[in-house]
């Protein structure tokens, strides 16, 4: 018997059961939802910071998709924040790293 006690997709269960386990279940819902959401963002972040692998951050871009409904953030104005902020403080393409500000 192995111990997990986290948020995993949806048809985990289905292949554990494939694979002739049992799995042992129950469903979060509202606020304890949301909060196993931002731990498995945090996880899938972990695992693609060690990683670099494409399905890691696909793993990512998921969680993040779900909290965004599970939050009922619109997607277009998700975008829209996403681009004021870029436009406002810059993007992520220069490389740019803050040592100190003296």
């Amino acid at each position: 018997m192995t111990e997990y006690d986290k948020l995993v997709r949806d048809r985990i269960p289905e292949i554990i059961r494939e694979n002739d386990e049992t799995p042992v279940t129950h469903l979060a819902e509202g606020t304890a939802y949301r909060e196993r959401l931002r731990e498995k963002l945090c996880e899938e972040a972990a695992e693609f910071r060690e990683s670099a692998d494409p399905e890691e951050l696909a793993d990512v871009l998921e969680v993040v998709a779900a909290i965004r409904d599970a939050e009922g953030f619109d997607p277009d104005e998700l975008e829209q924040l996403r681009e004021a902020k870029a436009d406002e403080r810059g993007r992520f393409e220069d490389g740019v790293v803050l040592e100190r500000v003296e």
